[in-house]
């Protein structure tokens, strides 16, 4: 079980700022299923880049959805992780994205599932969770929704998408994610994902699935990525923040129980959570899992192993 957040882990002076007084945190992963030897540098320096801007936001106001939307839209947009631009194609040589967003102080929830077509997925659950009363649209009819609202589109797939990570054997199942705590206390949560490599057409992982790939209510907020179908069928979201409310386990045990479950079905891969109160835990039971993670105190962690 991997977790820490040790003095010095992103090898550079942490700054602090006033967020402490707030009691504002959050954490973002990039991914799991690192691979020992690769080079992540781009993808450590551009997660603490996040941090930091969602620590500025978050000392200036900023709510917990607005920080975690904002976090994971540049994310897709970066082209360095497995969601939005970073995607690959499926086996019918179609890009299908997912993502979700979950406010924890309504516990109302937003997810796009197969959609095509669109650069933002985590925009289009959050139009679905505030425009609609549904929770999930999937494939032509997200797409038509996102585009009734003007959501921006991608016009050349071939020359945006970067497939990041492709090999064209690659099996692993990864995405990016993130929570938060804001000012107030309110929590939030956001997950996306290009899907598992190789993946069928239509294939929908845990990624857009409140309980499965993400969850957030007054207790905690959770973004979960690797396998996606033993993450759907361990529950594992929500598993934490049931496991912290009913069962009074720490933040930290519930994640590892949470994963062990996982673990025991075959599944691999890691998790980003964050409680009413300190600070947020990071755990994976893979190789590796990109993070980042800014803590009550100011402080901005960033590594991937």
């Amino acid at each position: 079980m991997h977790q820490a957040l040790p003095k010095g882990w992103d090898g550079g002076r942490a700054e602090e700022r006033s967020v402490s007084k707030t009691g504002a945190a959050m954490a973002i992963h990039g991914g799991a299923g690192a691979l020992a030897g690769r080079d992540y540098s781009r993808e450590v320096a551009h997660m603490r880049v996040l941090a930091e801007s969602g620590r500025d936001r978050l000392v200036a106001g900023a709510s917990a959805l607005e920080v975690v939307v904002e976090t994971v839209a540049a994310l897709e947009a970066s082209g360095l992780y497995v969601a939005g631009r970073g995607a690959s194609p499926n086996t019918a040589g179609t890009y299908e994205l997912d993502a979700s967003v979950m406010d924890g102080a309504s516990r109302r929830a937003g997810a796009v599932a197969a959609l095509q077509g669109f650069a933002s997925p985590v925009r289009a659950a959050l139009a679905v969770m505030e425009q609609t009363p549904h929770v999930i649209l999937a494939g032509d009819g997200a797409a038509a929704f996102a585009g009734r609202r003007g959501l921006a589109r991608i016009e050349d797939p071939e020359a945006w998408f970067t497939r990041v990570g492709w090999d064209g054997q690659k099996t692993a199942a990864l995405g990016v994610g993130t929570v938060v705590r804001d000012g107030e206390g309110r929590l939030a949560a956001a997950t996306s994902t290009g899907g598992v490599f190789n993946k069928l057409h239509g294939r929908v992982g845990d990624s857009p699935i409140p309980g499965a790939g993400v969850w957030a209510d007054d207790v905690a907020a959770v973004s979960c990525t690797g396998t996606g179908e033993m993450f759907l069928r361990a529950a594992v979201a929500a598993q934490v923040a049931h496991r912290v409310a009913f069962a009074h386990q720490s933040l930290a045990e519930a994640a590892k129980a949470a994963l062990a479950d996982m673990k025991g079905l075959g599944g691999d891969g890691g998790l980003i959570a964050i409680g009413r109160e300190g600070d947020p835990v990071l755990p994976y039971v893979s190789q590796g899992m990109k993070r980042a993670a800014l803590l009550s105190d100011g402080t901005v962690f960033s590594g991937v192993f």
